[in-house]
């Protein structure tokens, strides 16, 4: 091997994808920026999970050290901050999440939250002029805002079955109702809130300061699934937000509609991140561990499961990949988005399934890493459109009848 192959090996960030060739898509300053976020999810992040995974508390400690890498927007990709350069590629975007799920769900579920859910939302429902104001602190989080459409008796049937009200009052809207599974409220600026309007029926959508008058968090306790991740019930009661800070470009569920697209796809990446993490870890055990006196790794059952998750991972990498590439091209269709992430969640679903199953007893343990991807699967696969919800989405496509009861 030559000195250049030697060192292009070493630089190799996704190994477990060669047969696809992961590193092909990425240029070197992407893999450098991706570089650094992998040394601190192995050096801060890593040696923290299974302690607050246990405990059902988010590492608070490594919320501003993740922000300061500058990872949504890198200066090194798009030019100088400020100075209006191409925003950074949708790949780079995809395999950061990838980076950040292959090491922990709650982690990509916390950042995504920021720089994807709640961008998508301000990218997509704020008017221009809101953007020029909003995105900037969007971008470099002195202004930290959640996705708030979940509500206690509505998830699946949101479309039709979305209660909370708003009334307008002159320049003021006034807000009823509740909202439920809300990830990362407690930490947020404000609280990006959908209702219907009292008026015209049609669903409108407005940034909430997550202190005004009326607004109730409680954290959602005696969870299985996402355990760093704090998910939040919150009571809205009479809350008064002037009309200023709702959401101009949000004037019916067809334009919430628009930013599920785009955030199907972010949860398709973290499926497969999921997955990935979950494979290595399980490949870190196997060729560790030893049964009847060899390496676990050298038995069959258990290389033909590995086999059998490399496949997924890959095929799961394979589907992002191309549906990033079309939304690049500014194609966005609701049967692309849905098909990923039905598809990437099905095949972690089965992975990490494999992974316990090959680390044997030590796999429902922390200690081994592969209990934390096998219990946050089942969150990632259903949160943004559960299986049956998207496989409908994909079959109207298909047929052009809706099966969707009413």
């Amino acid at each position: 091997m030559s000195v250049d192959s030697e060192i292009a090996a070493q630089e190799r960030l996704y190994g477990v994808c060669d047969f696809y060739d992961a590193e092909s898509l990425l240029t070197p300053a992407e893999r450098r920026v991706l570089g650094r976020l992998r040394a601190f999810l192995d050096e801060q992040a890593r040696p923290l999970l299974a302690e607050y995974w246990e405990r059902g508390e988010f590492p608070d400690q490594l919320a501003r050290p993740l922000i300061d890498l500058d990872l949504m927007e890198p200066a090194e990709l798009t030019g100088a901050p400020g100075a209006g350069q191409t925003p950074a590629r949708g790949i780079y975007h995809g395999f950061r999440i990838f980076e950040l799920a292959r090491t922990d769900a709650s982690l990509a579920t916390f950042y995504t939250a920021q720089a994807g859910l709640f961008r998508t939302t301000i990218r997509v429902g704020a008017s221009a002029e809101q953007q020029a104001e909003w995105m900037p602190k969007v971008l470099d989080f002195s202004l930290k805002g959640v996705f708030s459409l979940t509500e206690p008796e509505s998830g699946s049937d949101i479309a039709g079955g979305l209660s909370t009200s708003a009334r307008r009052e002159g320049d003021t809207w006034v807000i009823n109702g509740a909202k439920r599974w809300i990830g990362g409220a407690a930490t947020a600026d404000v609280l990006a809130v959908f209702a219907r309007d009292e008026a015209d029926a049609q669903v409108k959508a407005f940034l909430v300061d997550r202190e005004a008058a009326g607004v109730t968090l409680e954290k959602i306790h005696g969870k299985t699934s996402l355990r760093m991740m704090q998910n939040a019930h919150i009571t809205l009661e009479e809350v008064r937000v002037p009309e200023s800070m709702r959401l101009h470009n949000v004037n019916s569920f067809r334009d919430v509609a628009a930013m599920l697209r785009a955030m199907r796809s972010d949860v398709a990446w973290i499926a497969t991140g999921v997955a990935a993490g979950a494979f290595e870890a399980a490949t870190r055990y196997v060729t560790q561990r030893e049964q009847f006196g060899r390496s676990l790794g050298s038995f069959q059952l258990v290389q033909e499961k590995l086999a059998r998750m490399l496949g997924n991972v890959t095929s799961a990498l394979s589907l992002v990949v191309r549906l990033t590439e079309q939304q690049a091209k500014g194609i966005y269709r609701d049967q692309d988005s849905a098909l990923a992430k039905m598809q990437t969640s099905l095949l972690m679903r089965e992975t990490v399934a494999l992974a316990r199953e090959v680390v044997g007893g030590n796999g429902i343990t922390l200690e081994a890493d592969v209990a934390r991807f096998h219990a946050d699967a089942e969150a990632v696969y259903s949160y943004e459109g559960t299986h049956e919800i998207n496989a409908l989405i994909i079959g109207r496509a298909l047929t052009g009848h809706s099966a969707f009861t009413h």
